[in-house]
């Protein structure tokens, strides 16, 4: 037996058993890494260089993109350091940090998909008061707001979660420090506590989904009423990346913390927890350059700038 004060690191759950394997996930990681890098960071520099782009849509996209740079990059690294060097640990600050972390950009992504969904909402039920509404002053508050309040959850939950004393070992049952997997660890009754933070952040969690619900039955209700198809088809354009990366967020998180207990395998909980931390950083750049004419001139315009730069070179 052991206490939270005597605990100095954690033993997280590897991937695969086999030094070969090992191998073989931290090459997979890595080209999951490099894309998600690559992709979001091309939309990071698209948004910034290309006066064009300089619009709410694409502020809010460029906070989403270094939401998901950060999240990503709060997991997996350390994922990948594991699977080399063949470990297990990670240290007791590394996985408060990780926690902190990993709550703040995935609270704060929820958050900024919620102000996204207004946007695109204004954009196409009251075009005429775009500019007033979604001001660089109101932009930036509501940026702000998402990862204030991102922060303010991860922070709470951070330090309610490591204020219980641990005596049930050191050893997670997952590739990263989850707050669930750190709660089997305690010896005394969290459930009051938690129960408290789990009321407060559904409270939240369910107002975000119903205004974003909302918000889009407005818009499917605006956009049916416009005479011509290429209209019809230019606005739901606008709209598809967004309702996409929602989906893939919410779809995966909601899979991972909303299956009954009865199911639940130490491999199916590693694979549900990969979807959720992983998938929709990397697919996210994807998703909203796949449709988007603007974005992809751009993007197109910035790596033909980079490789007449190397060419010159």
């Amino acid at each position: 037996m052991c206490n939270s004060s005597s605990i100095t690191e954690f033993l997280l759950l590897a991937f695969a058993d086999t030094r070969e394997l090992k191998l073989l996930h931290f090459g997979l990681f890595l080209g999951i890494y490099l894309a998600a890098l690559l992709g979001n960071g091309l939309i990071l520099t698209a948004v910034v260089c290309d006066h064009r782009l300089h619009s709410p849509m694409y502020f809010f996209l460029l906070n989403l993109a270094l939401l998901d740079l950060g999240s990503i990059s709060t997991t997996l690294p350390k994922a990948m350091a594991n699977a080399l060097w063949d470990t297990r640990v990670i240290s007791y600050i590394g996985c408060t940090a990780q926690v902190l972390l990993f709550l703040l950009f995935i609270s704060a992504e929820f958050y900024l998909l919620t102000i996204m969904a207004y946007d695109r909402y204004v954009a196409i039920c009251k075009p005429l008061h775009y500019g007033t509404l979604l001001g660089t002053r109101a932009c930036t508050s509501m940026a702000a707001a998402a990862w204030g309040s991102g922060f303010l959850n991860a922070l709470m939950e951070t330090a309610n979660t490591f204020s219980l004393p641990l005596c049930q070992g050191n050893a997670l049952n997952q590739f990263f420090c989850e707050i669930p997997q750190i709660l089997k660890l305690s010896c005394s009754n969290s459930y009051p506590r938690e129960v408290g933070l789990l009321v407060v952040s559904a409270f939240f969690g369910i107002g975000c989904f119903s205004f974003i619900a909302l918000s889009y039955i407005q818009i499917f209700r605006a956009v049916l009423r416009i005479p011509s198809q290429q209209g019809r088809h230019k606005a739901f354009s606008t709209c598809l990346p967004h309702l996409a990366s929602i989906s893939l967020f919410l779809s995966t998180l909601m899979f991972a913390y909303l299956k009954p207990p009865s199911v639940s395998f130490p491999f199916l909980d590693l694979v549900v927890s990969f979807l959720y931390t992983v998938i929709p950083p990397a697919l996210n750049p994807l998703i909203y350059s796949m449709r988007n004419q603007e974005l992809k001139v751009a993007l197109r315009k910035l790596m033909t700038r980079c490789v007449s730069k190397v060419t010159i070179c």
